[in-house]
């Protein structure tokens, strides 16, 4: 059984919306649980006015009756209540009438470490918001309420996933943090981090050795490697065990096979082995600057200064939530192949047998 995310939408436009496939008939979703998680990826010290604008809210079209679904796909939306701003400027069809509103005017002028070259050149494309408005971390909002979903379903198999920022601008503690967030928006300049996802009560076997694309980590990689602005991922204590010997680095088996230290993060070989699943993720700083860095007018090969956008000092701790939603997903993806079934009782069966099988409680 396959668990599949689509997503489409734009930053500006009329909304974004999520596809998930391959969920169990009869699990209960709790529309305030992921709203919350779609406010909690809003929120956190140095985030841009526009936070305020999007109270994120989901909407379901179909595969749910009730709060609960029904083994087919489900559909979310979540409006952009900002396109309010920009009916004519990103109108889906060829808008009538004379201009009005925000984006009437192309944009030449590409942001250094965006998306917005690259896209242009890849794509074709003379105005670069044909590029940015996708690229933009605005569409993370759809990829939260689906982990928002996911989440949902390793509840029933006892797993649980939170995200936490660990670092800012260099700065570990909560009071270093903001200090490094107040001064770089008083220089108008950016911040990057660190976030730490860690996932408890997940049971050994998720994932593979057998193929590469198939490993856990690779996987959960993947999946964090995809958040905009994401530069580098590690599971456990990921580059620290290359500066260690071998027998310093390894998590040695105790009896009743657990471990007193979790170095590997909960993964050895590509697969689970029953301790929590631990990954990192490194943020670059966000490259919308209101001091704006050199940049190529496209339209005239003519020097000048990339475009300047509404945006955050930094996002670590949305990031934070991102990517906690992200491994979730990850991760209820690998629990759907191991266990299988059509209905939610058949799969939560199916992972009592498994426990059962290898010796583990419940």
């Amino acid at each position: 059984m396959q668990l599949e995310l689509v997503t489409a939408g734009e930053s500006h436009g009329p909304a974004l919306v999520a596809i998930l496939t391959g969920l169990p008939a009869g699990l209960a979703l709790d529309r305030a649980a992921i709203d919350d998680d779609l406010r909690r990826r809003r929120e956190g010290y140095g985030r841009s006015p526009r936070q305020k604008l999007e109270a994120d809210e989901v909407e379901v079209l179909a595969g749910l009756r009730h709060g609960t679904t029904l083994g087919t796909p489900v559909a979310l939306v979540i409006r952009n209540r900002d396109h309010a701003n920009w009916t004519w400027g990103m109108s889906p069809w060829a808008p009538e009438g004379a201009p009005t509103g925000k984006g009437t005017f192309s944009v030449t002028l590409p942001r250094p470490g965006h998306a917005d070259l690259a896209g242009a050149l890849k794509y074709g494309h003379s105005d670069v918001r044909n590029a940015l408005e996708r690229a933009s971390a605005r569409q993370t909002a759809a990829h939260v309420a689906a982990g928002a979903v996911a989440k949902s379903l390793l509840r029933q198999i006892g797993i649980t996933v939170a995200g936490s920022p660990r670092e800012v601008g260099g700065e570990e503690t909560p009071e270093g943090m903001r200090e490094a967030t107040d001064t770089a928006r008083a220089d108008r300049d950016t911040l990057g981090g660190v976030v730490e996802v860690v996932a408890t009560g997940v049971p050994p076997g998720l994932g593979s050795y057998a193929e590469k694309r198939d490993r856990l980590d690779t996987r959960l990689a993947a999946a964090l490697m995809g958040i905009q602005a994401v530069k580098g991922v590690e599971v456990g204590e990921g580059f620290a065990l290359a500066r260690l010997r071998g027998s310093e680095a390894h998590d040695e088996i105790e009896p009743g096979l657990r471990r007193e230290t979790n170095r590997a993060g909960g993964i050895e070989g590509g697969v689970s082995n029953g301790e929590p699943v631990v990954v990192r993720a490194g943020m670059k700083p966000l490259p919308t600057l209101m001091r704006p860095l050199r940049s190529v007018d496209l339209a005239t090969d003519e020097p000048g200064q990339a475009l300047v956008e509404r945006s955050d000092v930094q996002a670590v701790e949305a990031l934070a939530v991102v990517a906690e939603a992200a491994v979730a997903w990850e991760l209820a993806r690998a629990a759907r192949e191991k266990f299988g079934g059509d209905a939610l009782a058949d799969f939560v069966a199916a992972y009592r047998a498994y426990l059962d099988r290898i010796g583990r409680p419940h």
